[in-house]
């Protein structure tokens, strides 16, 4: 799949209001709606059929399923029955549990839930089989629609359902998330903070129990005040553990849902309890706390309805804090919006975004472990200008989302393992090179780099400008990114990306015949014998000579250069118009080619004869050319082969039509600046 660079200029975040309609019809849902209705007719959706493809990408269904709506199911279908709750929510044959989380935190804030879910949807006298639901998608709010379709077997649902079997929101969200992503099969596996911000456009956090903040009881408390989304899980060391059971009673390698937290008075001190639940809807904690243990005996029921502690096997528990801390493994916090949580005091948070690509071969340079390609990759310059208030600090969050992989999972694409470093800035605004990070450590990185949608961490760093490099962890993988920075104070953002520019010299005048080399001398008689009475050169004679000259050359891959770029060279050099090249004409040219010569052994460092696409960028700029990212993407795309090699005639092509574009763009300014000097003349 190719990956073109994209203009990484920072841009302002997208507001749900602006959700754009993604429908291959060209219509919003309402315009969908109001047609269905006009024609007598249940909404089919042609983008997400109901059929194989829409369900799996790699298998066969391991039952015959039927498509069937809710008003074929039951015979009162209804959208929401008695509000959307956590307890809607139960897992079917799908291994969702870390989206069917996300669904359930969801629930606990309305205002959220609206905008996902518009709640003016139902089955009642203007229903026409379709719905439609909003979703964030790297700096942008989309408005998936769907028909009501659902997948059954035996006349059941087959996949997320809830617990009421005639209320079908939660099927009807999980069948637009699938169709979001591609497929249902897309949906398995995953981690529960990506939904959570697909739900919300909030930034992740991740915290690793065993080296929790001594806080950690007080950040999760502010965290479900503020409505963020909080998830947790435990840790599988093998694949054969997963969703294996504890004598507790807990999954392992499973995603649950806390939903709450709180303190209670027991036997004479205060016991901090947090609230889980399992979204399959059972197999709860059965230790200190559980549904049905003896600790709730000395609770009044007064207590016990604040809690709102019932036992019901239901899926959700309470537990001791400090037993949670020792079970659980791993907690996800999804902020609204990323209020600082180490703190009392909520902060309104600047927020620029950036897009861009690691495009093999140019800018897929990976980690700096790979020293020859990390210079190469996307460079950020940040600027942090100001202070947090009463510190000597400046308190940023930074997120690198890799986009698009679980979409792509029918293409064979999996998660990267991504990450990035953070590096003080020289004076100059320039991409910076090999040999700055040769000799600069790095002031400050993601934690690690792991193979998640997301890579985000908290940093505090002295004001001043530093250098952001996001990569993957291998050179050559290619993706395309979202790198969000959240300041606390306004911090200026930009990508150092090089203005094209062209700075080429005087053309050599040709060497005095006495000073000719061997070589040369060799060269004029093989031009006086090709050339002919006539001493000048046609395309056809000159695409003779090169190939007969290069070829001999032991140092330079060569394979050939056709009669197409030998017509370029002789537009290039061509003084006269006659569509020929003189002997002059020709030693110019030679003279140039020599110094183009020198230029790619002094790029091909390992001295193979030819040169890595990764070094390109450098080689041009010796040659006069400084070219933006995009422009060098494209000119790796079309020269370097499936190894980023570029032999010594792709660079001569290259180089050629970049100095016939050159003249070209030249001319034309030359021309406007005449235009515009008549017309002020006038």
């Amino acid at each position: 799949m190719p990956y073109l660079y994209q203009d990484s200029k920072a841009r302002p975040p997208a507001l749900p209001r602006t959700a754009r309609t993604i429908h291959s019809l060209g219509k919003t849902y309402k315009e969908l709606k109001e047609e269905c209705l006009h024609r007598g007719v249940l909404f089919e959706d042609p983008d997400f059929p109901a059929c194989t493809s829409s369900l799996f990408f790699s298998e066969r269904p391991p039952i015959p399923f039927v498509w069937k709506r809710p008003t074929d199911i039951v015979k009162d279908p209804k959208f929401i029955l008695g509000g959307a709750t956590r307890t809607d929510i139960c897992q079917g044959d799908l291994g969702d549990c870390w989206l069917l989380a996300a669904i359930a935190c969801l629930t606990l804030n309305e205002k959220t839930l609206a905008r996902v879910m518009p709640l003016d949807q139902n089955f009642g006298p203007d229903y026409a089989g379709i719905f439609h639901f909003q979703f964030w998608q790297h700096n942008e709010w989309l408005d998936v629609v769907i028909d009501d379709r659902l997948p059954t077997f035996q006349g059941r649902l087959v996949f997320l359902h809830s617990a009421e079997n005639n209320e079908f929101w939660s099927a009807l969200l999980e069948k637009a998330y699938a169709k979001l992503n591609g497929s249902y099969e897309a949906l398995k596996g995953g981690s529960t903070i990506e939904a959570m911000e697909d739900f919300t456009g909030g930034v992740g956090e991740i915290y690793e129990l065993k080296k929790a903040p001594e806080n950690f009881h007080e950040i999760l408390e502010k965290a479900l005040k503020r409505c963020s989304m909080v998830a947790c899980s435990i840790d599988i060391s093998s694949a054969v553990e997963s969703e294996a059971k504890t004598r507790f009673g807990l999954i392992k390698g499973h995603a649950y849902s806390v939903t709450g937290i709180d303190e209670v008075g027991y036997r004479g001190q205060q016991v901090q309890l947090i609230r889980i639940r399992n979204p399959w809807g059972n197999v709860e904690w059965n230790g200190p706390w559980s549904d049905n243990s003896p600790e709730w005996h000395s609770i009044s029921p007064s207590e016990q309805r604040r809690l709102s502690q019932a036992a019901l096997d239901d899926g959700e528990f309470w537990m001791k804090f400090e037993d949670f801390k020792v079970h659980f493994d791993k907690v996800e916090i999804c902020n609204l919006t990323p209020d600082a949580l180490e703190d009392s005091t909520a902060h309104k948070w600047e927020v620029t975004i950036h897009q861009g690509s690691w495009v093999r071969g140019s800018t897929a340079g990976g980690c700096r472990n790979f020293l020859e390609t990390f210079w190469t990759n996307p460079q950020i310059k940040l600027h942090l200008t100001e202070k947090d208030d009463g510190q000597d600090d400046c308190t940023f969050i930074a997120a690198l989302m890799q986009k698009d992989r679980r979409k792509f999972k029918k293409l064979g694409a999996e998660m990267l393992t991504i990450g990035y470093s953070i590096y003080e800035s020289p004076s100059r605004d320039e991409h910076l090179g090999k040999d700055f990070f040769r000799y600069h450590p790095s002031k400050a990185r993601s934690k690690t780099y792991i193979n998640l949608r997301e890579v985000s961490n908290r940093f505090k760093l002295p004001p001043g400008d530093y250098v952001l490099i996001p990569t993957t962890f291998e050179p050559h993988q290619e993706a395309d990114f979202c790198l969000r920075i959240f300041s606390e104070k306004k911090a200026i953002t930009e990508d150092l990306d090089e203005n094209v520019a062209i700075d080429l010299p005087e053309p050599p005048n040709p060497s005095p015949s006495p000073q000719e080399t061997e070589e040369e001398k060799q060269f004029r008689a093989l031009f006086e014998q090709i050339s002919g009475k006539d001493m000048e050169i046609s395309a056809e004679e000159l695409e003779h000579v090169l190939n007969a000259v290069l070829k001999k050359k032991k140092n330079i891959k060569f394979k050939n250069l056709s009669l197409i770029s030998c017509r370029n060279i002789i537009s290039l050099m061509d003084t006269t118009g006659n569509g020929k090249l003189e002997f002059s004409e020709f030693k110019v040219f030679w003279e140039k080619m020599k110094k183009w010569i020198n230029i790619f052994l002094q790029f091909d460092f390992d001295k193979s004869g030819s040169m890595s696409s990764y070094e390109l960028r450098n080689a041009l700029k010796a040659a006069g050319y400084q070219l933006s990212n995009y422009l060098l993407q494209l000119i790796v795309l079309r020269y370097s082969d499936e190894q980023f090699q570029i032999e010594f005639d792709d660079f001569l092509n290259c180089l050629i039509r970049l100095e016939n574009a050159s003249r070209v763009f030249q001319a034309l300014s030359v021309k406007n600046k005449e235009f515009i000097n008549l017309n002020i003349g006038e």
